[in-house]
């Protein structure tokens, strides 16, 4: 499949951006376009109306998604150990655009639920082989859950953040799988 053109990505690239930092009623199209650098019109002949940037959006995080499964799948420590680990937000491509995803999906875009809502479906299938029943798999999905919440009181500046990083959280992964397996 060819590489969509510099410009489409950039107006993606823009769009997420202004999703993540101020919402989605600040991400129109004149604003998208300026934060792209690209005129109005050159916005438009990549994507004809905002719902068609949504939908470019979720088509992004459909990809990283099946990337990350597939580097869940292949973890040497192994998916329980991975998944965790990753649920500490590093502001990654996979993590801008599930945070963008869901302030479109605060804002009531029903694609967006549904784009996040299979994401999570994906997730739990690829970790259910893993752990020993449904509860240990919520325990799973939850602490995910827990930690990325974590991330935006770590934002502070405060060095007492919640968010366990290096031994605390190798520490918590292993009575993680202690628990789940």
């Amino acid at each position: 499949m060819a590489r969509p053109p510099l410009a489409r990505e950039r107006v993606l690239d823009a769009y997420e951006q202004i999703l993540v930092s101020e919402g989605e009623r600040a991400a129109t199209l004149e604003a998208v376009a300026k934060a792209a650098g690209v005129s109005k019109g050159g916005l438009l002949y990549h994507f004809a109306a905002k719902e068609d940037l949504s939908t470019g959006l979720l088509q992004r995080l459909d990809a990283l998604v099946t990337e990350d499964v597939e580097l869940m799948k292949q973890a040497p420590e192994g998916p329980i150990a991975y998944y965790v680990r990753t649920s500490v937000m590093e502001g990654d491509a996979l993590d801008r655009a599930i945070t963008a995803a869901s302030r479109l999906a605060q804002g009531g875009q029903a694609d967006a639920v549904v784009a996040l809502r299979e994401m999570r479906m994906l997730w739990e299938t690829t970790l259910r082989p893993a752990v020993r029943d449904e509860t240990a798999l919520q325990l799973v999905m939850l602490l995910s859950d827990g930690l990325y919440y974590n991330n935006a009181l770590d934002g502070t500046g405060d060095l007492s953040t919640p968010t366990p990083r290096d031994g605390a959280l190798e520490k918590l992964i292993e009575l993680v799988e202690r628990t789940v397996t």
